[in-house]
């Protein structure tokens, strides 16, 4: 049971990879009219489902495992040495040899889990008796690595109880830790894709928001910002919609372009739509087309062209009519 628990971690490194294929098709697919931000969205999916599906077969193990504790087999440990390396060496070939960017960056982004914590704690104690340690053992560990380790440490243990004191419960002890550990390292990552996925704010860079959002607010002729509304696409690209209240005597273009770049250093697909008392009603769109493909997180500041264009629409019966004008960035 437990080397069952310990290879679950490579049917998740087979998704992981299946992941990498799905970043690279994204690469050469563009924006449509259904999909206006792209297809990078998949790609947190993707994550999302390989977690939540690692914590399924790790809930599955614990339930098995209640079971055994009721009634325990006997063991057999003849080729449990073998499987163990066999998982641990491909489970860290996939770990530390595939550049999968999206992985890496919601390792690096979501918060640690516990057996990382536990690990700092050790290590800080370990670094103190010898400090030449720390270069090595203070940096976060990767997670999927630490799992491996504790995992092969967790099989080592029970050959030995089991062959040397035929104590075949450690097998099941062990199923336990190792599916304990699984979804404790695949929580956080589940809960980082799942808010991308609900669109919320990130709020490490909400603070960062109010404070451009402020200094927009004190530009010459704006009044005032309405439906303000900022949402994480991918991995590293912020979304977010802004309609702006001007002064009827303000220039609305000179406004458009203030606005964006306070904005547009933090916000990647901005859209901003200005609203303007005026005796005529008209609309203006800029448009930004992205140049740069799927390929890093966060991604580099995009470069593109403008294209405007202006239609009239007929006068509006009410006294006051209102001047649209969107800016569509990407």
């Amino acid at each position: 049971m437990a080397l069952t628990a310990y290879t679950y971690l490579t049917i998740f490194d087979i998704f992981s990879l299946l992941t990498c294929l799905l970043t690279l098709w994204i690469q050469y697919q563009r924006s449509s009219s259904i999909y206006s931000f792209g297809y990078d969205r998949f790609v947190v999916l993707a994550v999302f489902a390989s977690t939540m599906l690692a914590q399924l077969g790790a809930l599955f193990i614990i339930k098995e495992s209640i079971e055994r504790f009721i009634m325990q087999p006997e063991i057999h440990t003849g080729r449990l040495l073998l499987g163990t390396i066999l998982a641990f060496v491909v489970h860290m070939v996939v770990t530390y040899s595939i550049n999968n960017r999206a992985m890496n960056h919601v390792v690096a982004a979501s918060s640690s889990s516990w057996l990382q914590e536990h690990m700092t704690d050790m290590s800080e104690s370990l670094c103190h008796v010898i400090p030449g340690l720390s270069k090595l053992l203070l940096p976060r560990l990767n997670p999927f690595a630490l799992i491996a380790f504790a995992g092969a440490i967790a099989l080592f243990s029970t050959h030995v109880l089991i062959d040397a004191k035929m104590y075949y419960s450690a097998d099941t002890w062990a199923a336990v830790a190792i599916a304990l550990m699984t979804w404790g390292t695949m929580f956080p990552m589940s809960m980082y894709t799942g808010k991308i996925l609900l669109q919320t704010s990130p709020s490490h860079i909400i603070g960062q928001l109010d404070k451009l959002l402020r200094e927009a607010s004190t530009l010459d002729g704006v009044l005032e910002f309405r439906h303000e509304h900022f949402w994480t696409v991918s991995f590293g690209v912020l979304a977010g919609t802004l309609q702006v209240r001007v002064r009827r005597d303000a220039d609305e273009q000179m406004v458009l372009a203030h606005v964006y770049n306070r904005l547009s250093n933090l916000v990647s697909e901005l859209t901003i739509q200005i609203f303007k008392d005026d005796w005529t009603r008209s609309a203006m769109t800029y448009h930004l087309p992205s140049t740069t493909p799927f390929s890093s997180y966060p991604p580099p500041m995009t470069q593109g062209h403008c294209a405007t264009s202006v239609s009239n629409f007929p006068r509006h019966s009410s006294q006051e009519n209102f001047y649209f004008s969107n800016a569509n960035i990407r």
